[in-house]
């Protein structure tokens, strides 16, 4: 039993001067990292191969991206919830390719032509009353004389071969389509009754003189004539309607033949513009 004691007191002591020895060092230890500008988050990164600071700053960093996570996931969801479709994109916008539904805006319900910014309009979207029938223009006709002379000194023999058509002649031509092409067919190089150009007076389609082969066809655009108009037309007032690539501008697919009587000022800005008349307008 005293044997027992002396041995328990042995061990006491043992512990305590460990302790001592313990204190001692850490504080020789701790006193000599300060004269090197230590700090507590510097020995425990030593020790543990990341500071306690370092941990906080990622765990404060973590926390705040999945807050911006959640609001972002909630704005997306909300947008979702609340956008309108985008347009289509690179031009696609098929807005003139199809006739609107709205009943101001069929031919049986207009009682006025429209003008926009002082140019009268037949188009897609904008049709002229049935009874519109003002005949072929008497200064789009002259213009169109003027041109055909200056073509001719050029080497050029032009012909307007279809300028004024009536809402009732309109109406014959297209329904004559349809039944030869289908509607979607015609309706991409013809207008229907009430929505077509030649019922302003001011639409001419032109071709070459004993060429009626290639009168409102496709082939036009190769003859020296068609080219001629390409270049010139605009200096006596008039517009290639429906240029290549913008049927979905102006609904309609190339024509090469069709010009549109403007005046010369305003055929020659809309030439050297580049646009259709619905993008110089904008409508």
């Amino acid at each position: 039993m005293r044997l027992e004691n002396n041995q328990k007191k042995r061990r006491t002591k043992w512990w305590v001067a460990l302790g001592a020895t313990v204190t001692i060092l850490a504080g020789a230890s701790l006193g000599a990292l300060s004269a090197y500008n230590w700090s507590p988050e510097e020995t425990i990164e030593g020790l543990f191969g990341t500071s306690i600071q370092q941990s906080f700053t990622q765990k404060n960093h973590e926390e705040r991206n999945i807050d911006e996570d959640v609001k972002e996931i909630t704005r997306t969801e909300s947008n979702e919830e609340t956008e309108e479709p985008s347009a289509p994109e690179d031009g696609a916008d098929d807005s003139q390719t199809a006739y609107p539904d709205e009943p101001e805006r069929t031919p049986e319900t207009m009682e006025e032509p429209i003008y926009i910014k002082g140019v009268l309009i037949a188009n897609k979207q904008y049709p002229l009353p049935t009874d519109y029938a003002p005949g072929e223009d008497p200064e789009a006709r002259a213009a169109y004389d003027e041109m055909q002379a200056a073509a001719a000194e050029a080497g050029q023999s032009l012909v307007a071969f279809s300028t004024f058509r009536s809402y009732e002649y309109q109406t014959e031509l297209y329904n004559r389509y349809v039944e030869q092409h289908g509607q979607e067919e015609a309706d991409r190089f013809s207008a229907r009754p009430g929505y077509s150009e030649h019922q302003t007076g001011l639409g001419f389609d032109i071709g070459a003189e004993d060429q009626e082969e290639h009168w409102a066809s496709d082939s036009f655009k190769d003859t020296k004539e068609a080219k001629w108009l390409a270049e010139n037309a605009h200096q006596f007032g008039f517009i290639l309607r429906y240029p290549a690539g913008k049927e979905h501008i102006t609904g309609y697919q190339y024509e090469s033949w069709h010009f549109r009587y403007l005046g010369e000022e305003l055929a020659t800005e809309i030439y050297n513009s580049g646009l259709t008349l619905e993008e110089y307008l904008g409508i």
